[in-house]
C-alpha cells in the first residue's frame, strides 16, 4: 500500500447529542457540528441503500473521534462487544489498498456511493475481529474538513474514483 494517513476512529452511539456531552465531560473533547444528511452506501453485492437522517460528528483535534448515531438495519449499530466501529485512513491509493485488504481476508463490506456520479468516496472492509478498516480517498480531505468543522454536508462535485 502507498501512503495512508490515520484520520479518525469511528464509534457508533445510541444518541449522538448525549455522546458528545459525555465525551466532553470525560475527555474535554471539543466537537464540530452534528451533521445530519442522507447517506447512500453500496453493499459489496452491489445493492444500494440510502439512510435518511444519518447523523455524525467529528472531534476538532486529530486523530479525530467520529461519532455516528446508531441506525438499526445498517452497518451502524451498537453491539454487545464494543461500539468501536472502524478505523479510518486517508489513502492516495484506495483501490490497491482495498484489494490488499481483501487479499488479507478482510473483505469489502460497503462503499460510500454517490448515485449521481457513480463515485465511491469511502470503503469499509470488515475484519474477522469485527472492526472495520475505512479508506477515504485522499482527494476528499478538504470536503471532509469542510463537513467536520463547517457543517457543509454536500459534496458539490464528487470526483469519480475508478474501481470497486
Amino acid at each position: 500500500m502507498a501512503r495512508s494517513e490515520l484520520f479518525h476512529v469511528g464509534i457508533v452511539v445510541p444518541d449522538i447529542e448525549a455522546a458528545t456531552r459525555r465525551f466532553t465531560e470525560l475527555l474535554g473533547t471539543e466537537w464540530g457540528p452534528v451533521v445530519e444528511m442522507p447517506n447512500t452506501f453500496r453493499w459489496a453485492n452491489g445493492d444500494d441503500v440510502t439512510l435518511p437522517n444519518f447523523k455524525m460528528c467529528y472531534s476538532r483535534s486529530g486523530p479525530h473521534l467520529e461519532l455516528i448515531e446508531e441506525k438499526p438495519g445498517s452497518p451502524w449499530v451498537c453491539n454487545e462487544h464494543s461500539n468501536l466501529h472502524h478505523i479510518g485512513f486517508y489513502s492516495d491509493t484506495v483501490v490497491p489498498s482495498s484489494e490488499k485488504l481483501t487479499s488479507l481476508r478482510c473483505p469489502l463490506e460497503i462503499t460510500g456511493h454517490d448515485p449521481e456520479s457513480d463515485a465511491n468516496i469511502w470503503w469499509y472492509h470488515r475484519d474477522p475481529l469485527g472492526v472495520r478498516i475505512e479508506f477515504i480517498d485522499h482527494q476528499f480531505m478538504q470536503v471532509m474538513n469542510d463537513m467536520m468543522f463547517d457543517g457543509a454536508a454536500a459534496i458539490d462535485a464528487p470526483v469519480i474514483v475508478p474501481g470497486l
